[in-house]
């Protein structure tokens, strides 16, 4: 048995913290407790679109794109925030990604980020 959050409480708790922290911006390393260590070159942040969370778990509900990268990076994790520039950061979490190169393009598609809690059984 699993301790954790009741589902229902864990998806209601989900719609809130993802429409919250709807701006995705790319980490070359660990972002730290602030999530401003790490910002990859390429820091513009993109806004992500929820599908409703179910069964603890959230996932995007568009492909998140940043087009014409400006370095040869490894993106390693990612940070939510408030807004676009500025604002407050909400979470972090791991991208798993192949290197990009200079001009490429990144793209996590819907379906691909995932953000859940540890339900109980």
């Amino acid at each position: 048995m699993a301790d954790g959050l009741i589902a229902t409480e864990a998806n209601t708790l989900l719609s809130t913290l993802l429409a919250t922290f709807p701006w995705i911006q790319l980490h070359t390393g660990l972002p730290g407790a602030a999530g401003t260590s790490n910002v990859a070159t390429n820091s513009t942040r993109v806004q992500a679109t929820w599908n409703s969370p179910s069964g603890g778990a959230g996932t995007n509900s568009n492909d998140l794109v940043w087009s014409s990268v400006p370095a040869d990076e490894d993106y390693t994790h990612f940070t939510a925030w408030t807004a676009s520039t500025a604002g407050s950061c909400g979470f972090s979490g791991i991208v798993t990604a192949p290197a990009v190169v200079t001009t490429d393009t990144f793209k996590i598609l819907a379906g691909s980020l995932s953000v859940s809690f540890t339900l109980a059984s």
